[in-house]
Parts: C-alpha cells; sequence; structure tokens
C-alpha cells in the first residue's frame, strides 16, 4: 500500500454553482472523502499543476469552458481521473458524447447523494485496481 492509499480520496467538484459545490462538499466531507471544490473550470485546471484529484464531479454548463470541453483536456492527461457528470440538462448527444470521453457516470440533478457517493466509490476503487494491475470490469463488478 503505498503513500496515497493511506488517506482519504481526493474529490473535486467542478461547479459555477455555490451552492451545488457546498452542498456537495459537505455531502463528501460526512462520506469521509477529502473534497474541495472550484466555481470556475479554469482554476481547476490550473490546481492540476499542484496535485491530481482521485475522480472529479463536474457540472456540463458552466461559463468560459463548458464541462464536455473540461473533460475532453482531461482526457487527454496521462493517468486522468475518473469523471462523474452531473447536469440539469440531460441532452441524449451529450449524454453519449461524455460516455464516450469516458465519464464513470452521468447524472441528472438534482443529485441523490447516495448514488453520487457510490459513483465515485465505484470510480475511485477501478482507477486504484488499474493502477495495481486489474481491469476496470473485474473491479466495478464486484459489488
Amino acid at each position: 500500500m503505498g503513500p496515497m492509499d493511506s488517506q482519504p480520496p481526493l474529490i473535486a467538484i467542478v461547479d459555477d454553482e455555490i451552492s451545488i459545490c457546498r452542498a456537495l462538499l459537505r455531502l463528501l466531507r460526512v462520506s469521509n472523502y477529502r473534497a474541495e471544490s472550484f466555481n470556475s473550470p479554469i482554476l481547476f485546471l490550473e490546481s492540476l499543476s499542484e496535485h491530481r484529484p482521485d475522480c472529479v464531479v463536474l457540472d456540463l454548463q458552466m461559463p468560459m469552458m463548458t464541462g464536455v470541453e473540461l473533460q475532453e483536456h482531461l482526457a487527454r492527461l496521462a493517468d486522468p481521473p475518473p469523471v462523474i457528470i452531473i447536469t440539469a440538462h440531460d441532452e441524449p448527444k451529450t449524454r453519449e458524447r461524455c460516455l464516450a470521453l469516458g465519464a464513470a457516470r452521468y447524472l441528472r440533478k438534482p443529485i441523490e447523494g447516495e448514488l453520487l457517493i457510490d459513483a465515485i466509490e465505484k470510480a475511485v476503487r477501478a482507477r486504484r485496481a488499474t493502477r495495481a494491475g486489474q481491469s476496470r470490469e473485474e473491479v466495478v463488478n464486484r459489488r
């Protein structure tokens, strides 16, 4: 077990709605995750030079850069973090695009807390297993 495995996973929330960020921060912290929020995709991208989250909870409708554009950027990184999309505007083409880019889950707002925590848990577990050499399917299907 490496040093990173000894502390709770770090989850980044990227949503321009401050109230959503606050609510999700509370939910994640009481669920024993480390969490940080960004109300701007640009600020989030700047933070990647300092550290990488274990999972990103990402809104789609944001000014300056859409969630899809941010997801495309993340997909180009070496060892990209898993992404869970949250949106109030569920459009089939956007959903297909996000899933094609590798989104771990695509959830509609309002978000059911238990569903989000389950999605994060599975995404983090799959990422850690992939790093350890197991296939994502082996880990996700174990539950």
